[in-house]
C-alpha cells in the first residue's frame, strides 16, 4: 500500500492533484502510537488493492494540527472519503471494515 503522506504545507496541493486525476480520496487521520489506526491500515490495504481510482492521504494529527482541525478531527483514527472537492461521502471516527468502505465507494 502506498499512502501519500501529507503535511499542513502540501495537503491542499496534493488533494487537488488527486482530484484532478479523477481519484476518490480517502483521508486517514492518525497518530503514530494508535493501535486502532494500525487496524484501519489493514482494512485500507484491502480497499487500495481492489480500487485503482482511490488514493489514500495519510495525515498525522500530531504534526498536522491545522488540517486535522479543518476536518473537525477530535479522535483517531478518523476517515474522510471525498468524491471531489465538494462531495464528502463519509466522515467517520474509528475503524471500518474493508467491505463497508467498499460499499461507500460503490455508492459514490
Amino acid at each position: 500500500m502506498a499512502y501519500l503522506e501529507v503535511d499542513d504545507t502540501d495537503f491542499q496541493q496534493i488533494l487537488e492533484e488527486e482530484f484532478h486525476k479523477g481519484q476518490i480520496v480517502i483521508l486517514k487521520f492518525y497518530t503514530q502510537m494508535c493501535d486502532a489506526c494500525m487496524a484501519l491500515d489493514m482494512e485500507l490495504e484491502d480497499v487500495d488493492d481492489e480500487n485503482e481510482n482511490v488514493s489514500v492521504l495519510a495525515v498525522d494529527c500530531s504534526e498536522c494540527e491545522y488540517t486535522a482541525s479543518r476536518f473537525s478531527v477530535v479522535q483517531v483514527p478518523t476517515m474522510v472519503i471525498m468524491k471531489d472537492a465538494t462531495t464528502t461521502l463519509l466522515h467517520k471516527e474509528g475503524v471500518m471494515l474493508s467491505q463497508d468502505i467498499e460499499e461507500i465507494l460503490n455508492q459514490g
